[in-house]
């Protein structure tokens, strides 16, 4: 199984990676997470590792998320304190327009139901309709028309936000 976990790790740890950044949005937190879903597949030895390796993927960035939001009322709480938050240097034009993409993305996937942003987030991280299926509790048959309804939602729901910024740009 050593071996096995190895070329699991080399295959799939990108694709991890990328599927947990679009559930958290932070680069360094999603190679975090990841690196904790292979830890825990080398105590737990999988039947399936590709399919559970997402799994415990899935269930990682949403105790992220939960804890994110802890995270931020507690800084609501805070924000009446007299200490003052140290202030960052402006972003360059690149990384701003850069930004505004990302949040338009975000954005935009966050419009999705949790159905359809976890079989886009799946198939994006490489995963088979029949691994999608599993993730999912949906039938194999159905993962096709799901993700291609899912598509042309993000896609209606991306479009919606672009306008929406450009025409707060106006």
């Amino acid at each position: 199984m050593g071996d096995d976990l190895e070329q699991l790790y080399r295959t799939t740890y990108p694709s991890v990676v990328r599927f947990l950044f679009r559930k958290v949005w932070d680069a360094d937190r999603a190679q975090d997470l990841a690196q904790e879903v292979f830890v825990r597949a080398m105590s737990h030895r999988p039947e399936k590792p590709r399919a559970w390796v997402f799994a415990v993927a899935a269930n990682l960035a949403r105790d992220e998320a939960r804890a994110a939001v802890r995270r931020k009322r507690h800084l609501i709480l805070l924000k009446g304190d007299p200490v003052a938050m140290p202030t960052t240097e402006p972003a360059a034009d690149e990384s701003v327009e850069l930004e505004e993409r990302r949040a338009t993305v975000e954005r935009a996937l966050s419009a999705l139901t949790p159905r359809d942003r976890e079989v886009l987030l799946l198939w994006d991280a490489g995963l088979s309709y029949p691994e999608i299926a599993q993730q999912t509790g949906l039938a194999v048959g159905a993962v096709g028309t799901t993700l291609a309804r899912a598509r042309r939602r993000l896609v209606d729901a991306y479009d919606r936000q672009e306008g929406r910024s450009h025409a707060a740009h106006s």
